[in-house]
């Protein structure tokens, strides 16, 4: 099944549980899992606990993947959640080049006097110079939005563009405040996928142009971040900046780019939060999702779609959309 897929290197982390019993932060390593409340010494209640004490926790993951003594299980007997429950999420806005040229050319006014082709020509030339003065646009999500990897999305009843984003979303391992760019990634425990799903109808205020993007009612509902499946340390995937990023919709592919077209990498992500925020153990910082959106396709999503996200190295989720009211 693709939800199974392995991810790279030996193991990887995430949250599970029996079917009727607690969650509990789990290793993942050929196939199975070990509950490792049960055999860390500090007995961690969840895969934040084990983040927080990351430095002290991978040599000794790297042992217990061997130790086939202990009370592995099959990971086919187990419900997966989302990996990690974050305290903070920085979500990174426009910064795949083509995902926001598309969406310059979607959101144009009908008595915009440009042609397809110069309005593009003209946000190619913002994202260079963008890229040039080193301004990444970040914004804050809200935790309540996550939900597991193979989870119902409920779509409200409200939002009337609801639309995918998939991206690669990097977990912080310690404290991270006014970091370097050279030394971001040392702040970094691994990565994971999220889908940052987003009513179009309402990322812009239409009551007052001047108060610009409402990230909290287009992007923050229940369940709008489905999350995982896996926690995959960063030594196990070599170069975040060549990673394929894949959506499909329905078993159509929608989404299908590599993290090369992304303007700002994970380490200038990282450290231009930190710039303002003090990041924490197991806070998200999503890297922005390339082109191919639904407004792209003028195809929103709506009750019994399925997506299903993977990006190189971290597994594969699937959710399937349900309008709300009918769950």
């Amino acid at each position: 099944m693709a939800m199974l897929a392995q991810p790279a290197g030996p193991f990887a982390l995430g949250t599970f549980s029996t079917q009727d019993g607690e969650p509990f932060p789990g290793l993942l390593a050929k196939g199975r899992v070990l509950d490792l409340s049960s055999v860390l010494a500090w007995a961690p209640s969840s895969v934040r606990a084990v983040v927080e004490r990351w430095e002290e926790a991978l040599p000794v993951l790297r042992v217990l993947v061997d130790e086939d003594t202990l009370g592995w299980r099959p990971l086919e007997s187990l419900r997966v959640h989302a990996p990690i429950e974050p305290r903070q999420i920085f979500q990174s806005g426009a910064n795949y080049r083509q995902h926001v040229i598309d969406l310059e050319v979607a959101h144009r006014s009908p008595d915009d006097p440009r042609t397809v082709e110069e309005a593009r020509e003209e946000i190619a030339a913002v994202m260079d110079r963008r890229a040039a003065e080193d301004l990444p646009y970040v914004f804050i999500g809200l935790p309540s939005a996550i939900t597991g990897p193979y989870d119902d999305v409920v779509l409200p009843a409200w939002a009337e563009k609801p639309d995918w984003e998939l991206e690669l979303a990097a977990v912080i391992a310690k404290p991270a405040y006014q970091v370097t760019v050279e030394e971001a990634l040392e702040y970094v425990a691994g990565y994971t996928i999220a889908n940052d799903l987003t009513d179009r109808a309402t990322v812009f205020r239409r009551d007052m142009k001047a108060i610009g993007t409402d990230w909290l009612r287009s992007k923050n509902a229940p369940g709008f971040t489905p999350l995982g499946p896996w926690l995959v340390p960063a030594e196990s995937i070599a170069d975040t900046g060549d990673l394929r990023v894949t959506l499909k919709l329905n078993g159509d592919t929608m989404q299908d780019e590599s993290t090369k077209d992304m303007l700002f990498g994970v380490a200038r992500l990282v450290s231009y939060a930190s710039q303002t925020a003090q990041l924490l153990p197991g806070d998200l910082v999503l890297t922005g999702s390339p082109a191919g959106n639904g407004l792209h396709w003028g195809r929103l999503l709506r009750d019994g779609d399925v997506m299903e996200g993977s990006i190189t190295g971290l597994g594969v989720q699937r959710t399937r959309c349900v309008a709300e009211g009918t769950t």
